[in-house]
């Protein structure tokens, strides 16, 4: 690509799409993984209550399970946004607007089950969002510029956690926690505002014929592409590479509140020293990859993800220090950027075009696994034998992932394979 091509692809407004589509995505997201287990650690609820909290992103997990749904019908009582994409974006934005502003009204010590059917609630249509998002992304952007679109609304993604993830615990130390979770909500507005403001993606193609079609189809041609035993080590690669590292970061916001740092050096030193190294880590992962390839990449990065596990077991035993805190999860993130990095380029490399939207809600559904079940559990694991320990586990479960690459991205593939 020449240098004139760049810069028209950097400048489209398939680009701008793609910031805004990242922002709306992420937010969510972060408010369930950052701020809802922050909330519930300062109103006294314990951490083996929280980590079971883990388990309101199954909806993450499963829905390669209604996203058939999404293919076949759309939502034409919408008249602000008619088409089959566009519908399902609108009606999804406004009901998390809805929904988060809510939570702030309810009190964690009297009504915690409601708190975690609200939070399964925004969870179901965070994952309904990311259903439409991706398909809409995948159907407005040509092929010659997926990657760095794709890039471009991951690194948005991230950006957006710093609403919940650090402008809302400072919000926090100031104010009542409705009033932050209306702020919060608010943001939500921004993926509101884009749905009106897009068109339906060009030439998208027909609605499946019935549900059937819409179900089977897209896991016939997986299987039928890879062999029964290659697709299910595939499968069984993407639950386990980022097993550990989910772990790991799971129970974060309560792991610094109980190393002794407030809710605003969180916001400005652990988000911020998370954020900038996450972006720069993808950032160069996808230089990196095109002199290296995919497979060597998700060999190099996944090693840095293994070592960066272990700054966490360093700060637990030290424990204090905001030059420590920044300095352990810039490295701990700029892993977390790489292997990503790598990670999103295999799971797109795997996925066939014309079945993109269920492919890949099935694949990214079985990243999200170790964030929500496993990471389930890791209260009681901290409970049971301490921060250190639990991180020195979190590195151990990170090994298996890596193993499985000698079958599924080996290193001396041939070149055609690799890229």
């Amino acid at each position: 690509m020449t240098t004139m091509s760049i810069k028209e692809a950097l400048l489209n407004r398939r680009m701008l799409i793609c910031i805004f589509t990242g922002f709306a995505s992420g937010m969510p997201l972060y408010l369930l993984i950052s701020l809802v287990p922050a909330w519930l650690r300062t109103e006294g609820i314990g951490l083996a209550e929280i980590g079971f909290f883990a388990l309101i992103g199954l909806p993450y997990t499963w829905k390669f399970l209604w996203s058939p749904l999404l293919d076949r019908y759309s939502l034409s009582l919408l008249s602000f946004a008619p088409g089959l994409r566009r519908g399902w974006m609108l009606a999804s934005q406004v009901l998390l607007l809805v929904s988060i502003a809510a939570l702030g009204t309810l009190n964690p010590e009297q009504q915690l089950w409601p708190i975690a059917w609200l939070c399964l609630g925004i969870a179901f249509l965070s994952a309904t969002q990311d259903i439409v998002l991706d398909a809409y992304r995948r159907q407005i952007l040509p092929d010659n510029e997926l990657g760095l679109g794709n890039s471009i609304h991951v690194n948005a993604y991230r950006i957006a956690g710093l609403v919940p993830g650090s402008l809302s615990l400072i919000l926090a130390d100031n104010m009542a926690w409705d009033t932050v979770f209306m702020i919060t909500a608010a943001f939500m507005s921004v993926g509101i505002l884009l749905t009106l403001s897009i068109q339906e993606p060009p030439g998208v193609p027909n609605s499946p014929r019935s549900i059937k079609h819409a179900v089977v189809a897209p896991f016939a041609e997986f299987f039928n592409r890879q062999g029964t035993q290659q697709a299910l080590l595939i499968l069984a690669f993407m639950l386990l590479y980022k097993l550990g590292d989910s772990m790991a970061t799971a129970l974060a916001t309560p792991f610094y509140l109980d190393m002794g740092y407030s809710k605003t050096e969180i916001g400005l030193v652990a988000k911020q020293a998370a954020l900038w190294p996450v972006i720069i880590g993808g950032m160069l992962g996808g230089v990196l990859m095109l002199k290296i390839g995919i497979n060597r990449a998700l060999w190099l990065f996944g090693f840095v993800q293994i070592i960066s596990i272990l700054g966490f077991a360093v700060l637990a035993r030290i424990g204090e220090g905001l030059w420590l805190l920044g300095l352990v999860i810039g490295f701990e993130y700029l892993g977390v950027g790489l292997g990503t990095a790598a990670f999103v380029a295999f799971i797109a490399r795997t996925t066939n075009p014309a079945f993109a939207a269920t492919q890949l809600a099935l694949f990214t559904a079985l990243t999200a696994i170790p964030r929500t079940v496993a990471s389930a559990a890791t209260g009681i694991i901290v409970d049971t034998m301490g921060w250190e320990s639990f991180f020195y586990l979190c590195t151990l479960m990170a090994i298996p992932g890596m193993l499985l690459l000698v079958r599924v991205a080996p290193w001396h593939s041939h070149p055609s394979n690799n890229d």
